[in-house]
C-alpha cells in the first residue's frame, strides 16, 4: 500500500484524483477513502488541504457514479418484493425537492464508507443529480475534517485493525448488513402509517 501511495503521490493531485476514482469504483476490499487522502497528507504535508479534499471528493463522487451504474445492472436479480420496496423509498425521496441531495450529503459528510448507499442507489435505479451534488459536498467536508486531524484519527485506527485487510473485510461485513437491512424494512409501513415493520429480508433470487 505505501508503495502505491508513493508511486501515485509522485502525480500530484492528478495521481490521488487517479487513485480515488479507483478506490470508489470498486464495492468491497478498499480502504475507506479518508484514510487514503489522510495518507497521501502525511505522506505531502505540502499538500493544500482544501484542494486535496475538492480533489478526492470528485474523485470519490465519479468513482461512486460508476458503482452505481455497475450496480443498477443487477436489479434484475433482485426478489420482488425487495425491489418494489426500494421504489417505495426511491419514490419518497423523488417527491422530496432535495430528498436526493440531503440524504447522500448527510451520508457523505460522515467518514462511513459509501459503498453500500450507492450500491442501494444502483438497485433503486434512483437518476438525480442531487445524489451527486449532496454527496460531494459531504465529502468535501468529510475529508478536510478527517485530514486536518489524521495524526489523531488515522493511527489510532490502525491500531485497532492492525491486520488492515481484516478492518477492511470487517467494515464490509458490516456495510453489507446494512444494506440487508434497508432493503428489509418495510418502507411503504414506515413512510404512509409511521410503524417499522420488516419484510422477509430474500435479496436476491435465481
Amino acid at each position: 500500500m505505501a508503495d502505491i501511495f508513493e508511486t501515485f503521490g509522485e502525480f500530484s493531485y492528478l495521481g490521488i484524483f487517479l487513485v480515488l476514482i479507483g478506490v470508489n469504483v470498486s464495492p468491497i476490499l478498499m480502504p475507506p477513502s479518508w484514510i487514503v487522502l489522510t495518507s497521501f497528507y502525511l505522506l505531502d504535508p505540502t499538500l493544500d488541504v482544501v484542494i486535496l479534499a475538492m480533489v478526492g471528493a470528485t474523485g470519490a463522487t465519479i468513482g461512486r457514479y460508476g458503482l452505481k451504474k455497475i450496480s443498477g445492472l443487477f436489479r434484475k436479480f433482485v426478489g420482488k418484493e425487495q425491489k418494489s420496496n426500494l421504489d417505495v423509498i426511491g419514490d419518497y425521496l423523488n417527491r422530496k425537492k432535495y430528498g436526493y441531495v440531503i440524504a447522500s450529503f448527510l451520508f457523505g459528510a460522515t467518514p462511513l464508507p459509501s459503498n453500500m448507499l450507492f450500491i442501494t442507489y444502483g438497485l433503486m435505479k434512483a437518476k438525480s443529480l442531487g445524489i451527486y451534488i449532496g454527496f460531494w459536498f459531504g465529502r468535501t467536508i468529510s475529508y478536510i475534517i478527517m485530514i486536518y486531524f489524521g495524526n489523531a484519527v488515522l493511527r489510532p485506527f490502525l491500531e485497532i485493525f492492525e491486520d488492515r485487510i481484516t478492518g477492511i473485510l470487517l467494515i464490509d461485513v458490516a456495510g453489507i448488513g446494512i444494506i440487508v437491512l434497508f432493503a428489509s424494512v418495510n418502507w411503504t409501513v414506515l413512510i404512509t402509517q409511521k410503524k417499522l415493520k420488516f419484510v422477509k429480508p430474500k435479496i436476491w433470487r435465481f
